[in-house]
């Protein structure tokens, strides 16, 4: 039989033979549709902002006096975040990928207990390891540095709670790098430092610009640690809050009241007791150890 002659296909490949395009078509559209939605619904917030806030408000917000400051802080605070991870989280998460640290699966339980603390669990055991009472806050009071309500104090809690984020994500990028690339290099001469720079830090290089992207982004969203220790200075979060006790959330909840004709904007407003009113701020103030 000629190579060029084929078997007649039978009725059930027929079929079958035209069904598997239509069904990989029919996937494929159905896995479309499924991502437009998810994707819709991430940037509902966002598209949502559109419609409540005019370009002319935002011009006026922004030409408010001190109206740039929070933004100013959170940046300062954020890049200084960024260069205490990379200084102290990259040699951590490097020993880690590499099995370098005794027992790893202890270190690796350590930083996986970090990142699944709450915020707000996390800033109350801060309050209790680097509070002015505490034998590291007085420590620290002999420097004039303070870790309650200071610039030193928002870094102290971005770091806590981002640093779990980019350990991880470092260890990933530098797992993924093959041992073997490394080992090849010191075979032509590299020393660690050289081959490091030259091989491991190119080759990690997407994975950590991934995990510094994301310790960024906890780093200037940070309020559960933040409010508890550095309620002042005032950061991005920490000012949308203050904001929202002051005034509310009128511009979100337009809607007549019940009697009619006017809008009922306070029923939506926020409590106007601030955090420092509670048991845990006048602990941080130092006043009283007692809760």
């Amino acid at each position: 039989m000629s190579w060029a002659v084929r078997p007649a296909p039978e009725p059930g490949q027929a079929s079958g033979a035209v069904l598997a395009p239509a069904l990989r078509s029919a996937t494929s559209a159905l896995s479309l549709v499924a991502a437009a939605v998810i994707w819709i619904a991430l940037l509902g917030p966002v598209i949502a902002l559109f419609f409540h806030i005019t370009p002319a408000a935002v011009s006026s917000a922004l030409r408010a006096p001190g109206a740039l400051a929070p933004l100013v802080v959170s940046l300062q605070s954020g890049l200084t975040t960024l260069a205490v991870l990379v200084c102290f989280g990259t040699p951590l998460a490097w020993m880690m990928a590499r099995g370098r640290l005794p027992a790893p699966r202890v270190w690796e339980a350590g930083v996986l207990a970090a990142l699944l603390l709450p915020p707000l669990v996390v800033g109350l055991l801060l309050i209790f390891m680097v509070g002015p009472l505490t034998p590291i806050g007085q420590l620290l009071g002999h420097f004039n540095l303070s870790a309650t309500n200071t610039f030193f104090a928002l870094v102290v809690a971005e770091v806590y709670e981002s640093a779990p984020y980019y350990v991880l994500g470092a260890q990933a990028a530098f797992a993924a790098v093959d041992p073997r690339m490394e080992q090849q290099a010191a075979l032509l001469g590299d020393r660690p430092f050289r081959a490091a720079r030259r091989v491991t830090l190119p080759l990690a290089a997407p994975g950590l610009a991934m995990a510094l992207t994301v310790a960024w982004a906890r780093a200037m969203g940070a309020f559960g640690a933040v409010i508890i220790i550095a309620y002042h200075p005032y950061g991005l979060p920490l000012q949308i809050w203050t904001t929202l006790q002051e005034t509310g959330l009128a511009s979100a909840a337009v809607r007549t009241g019940p009697a009619g004709g006017r809008p009922a904007a306070a029923d939506c407003r926020l409590p106007v007791e601030r955090p420092c009113s509670t048991p845990t701020w006048r602990l941080t103030a130092g006043s009283s150890p007692s809760l």
